[in-house]
């Protein structure tokens, strides 16, 4: 059985979430929501989907090809039950993610099960001023919002000073981040200010996230198979829409178990459950014949002194092949933190750690200062825009 496949628009997501109830609920057409409501292709002229799936979500393409992720009604209250537990309980939601994506999805999944009605931020840039005053209106006892490192960033920094913005973020009861790596300097800032950050792990093919602070939530299994991780449980997506070959070559049924490959390199600590991961899988580059892992030289290079913003990205070099270079934000602050400019010194620095880490392949080129990161509407950065910001050849 199938049921209709509707664009809706995700900008008013309280209207989104009467919708998604429909949905969740078999009494609505399934919805793949969109930023703005403009013509998608392939979604137009009656689109069917199977009947258990409740939304389908387009996933960022931040370093990869777009793909529309088929999820499950089971799959996404499953996920919304588990973070319930895994939390604490039940409570009002601060939506600050936008409602295309699994994540601010999830909020609104996670508000219709526990029967509240979450405090939506206006769309657009992220403004300190806006997250307080929806802060300030939640009522319920327990209180959880979901960020981006980007926003969880900006808030430790204020409120270091602002008292206020320290009260307000102290009565989260969760402020889960995720979506990409969250830099250990970060998460021990946000500890010492006594703020309650819960480190999730997941994407739109897990109905969002399912380990939290390195361990799976609900009936979430994970496990590491020649160095990938993947994934099994009742959070699982049906699929990609309009695509069965990827569906078969990413959700794979063994010994009668549905596991997902999610392109991650991790592992699991045998004795503790403990999953860390450590990177793409497709952003490993082959560099004078040696693999390098870029989220390995961004760790690395991150744990530097002023530059924790760093990104780094593959560049065509005509001796390596290919090689490493970081991309790094002019700071807001020149007083605070003086400019880094692209010369031999902070190069020399950054080549010194990641070399002495990581190997001399590892190493990168060039160090590029950009006026600032470009990032998807997920939050995520840009890579593809900051590979071309970097250039496409070093000699």
């Amino acid at each position: 059985m199938t049921r209709e496949l509707r664009t809706v628009p995700a900008g008013e997501p309280l209207d989104l979430m009467v919708l998604l109830r429909e949905a969740l609920a078999g009494a609505g057409p399934a919805l793949l929501p969109v930023p703005a409501l403009l013509p998608v292709p392939g979604v137009a002229g009656g689109t069917t989907v199977p009947r258990r799936v409740a939304v389908v979500i387009e996933t960022s393409g931040s370093t990869d090809v777009p793909k529309r992720v088929m999820l499950g009604t089971d799959a996404l209250l499953s996920s919304a039950a588990a973070s319930t537990v895994a939390l604490g309980g039940a409570g009002q939601w601060l939506l600050a993610l936008p409602a295309h994506y699994i994540a601010g999805v999830q909020v609104l999944v996670r508000s219709i099960a526990a029967q509240t009605t979450p405090v939506v931020l206006p769309g657009g840039h992220f403004d300190l001023a806006a997250f307080q005053a929806g802060a300030e209106r939640l009522v319920e006892p327990l209180r959880y919002t979901s960020l981006v490192p980007a926003q969880l960033a900006r808030l430790v920094a204020a409120a270091d000073g602002d008292r206020r913005l320290l009260g307000v973020l102290r009565r989260f009861t969760g402020i889960l981040v995720g979506g990409q790596a969250t830099p250990d300097g970060l998460l021990a800032r946000a500890a010492d200010l006594d703020l309650r950050v819960v480190r999730t792990y997941g994407s739109s093919e897990t109905a969002g996230g399912c380990v939290y602070d390195g361990l799976p939530i609900g009936d979430t299994l994970v496990r590491a198979v020649d160095g990938q991780l993947e994934i099994s449980g009742s959070v699982l997506a049906e699929g990609y829409l309009g695509d069965p070959d990827l569906t078969r070559e990413r959700f794979r049924q063994v010994r009668g178990v549905r596991w997902y490959r999610t392109g991650d390199l991790g592992e699991v600590d045998p004795a503790t459950g403990v999953v860390r991961v450590l990177g793409r899988q497709d952003n490993v580059i082959i560099s004078g014949g040696e693999k390098v892992s870029l989220d390995a030289v961004e760790r690395v290079v991150r744990s530097l002194p002023g530059l924790a913003d760093a990104v780094a990205v593959a560049a065509d070099d005509d001796r390596w092949g290919q090689v490493p270079v970081v991309v790094v934000p002019s700071p807001a602050d020149p007083a605070a933190h003086p400019p880094l400019t692209p010369g031999p010194e902070p190069l020399d620095r950054v080549r010194a750690a990641t070399g002495a880490v990581l190997g001399p392949a590892a190493r990168p080129a060039r160090l590029v200062v950009v006026a600032s990161i470009p990032l998807l509407a997920s939050g995520k950065p840009d890579r593809q825009e900051l590979a071309r910001l970097a250039g496409a050849t070093t000699k």
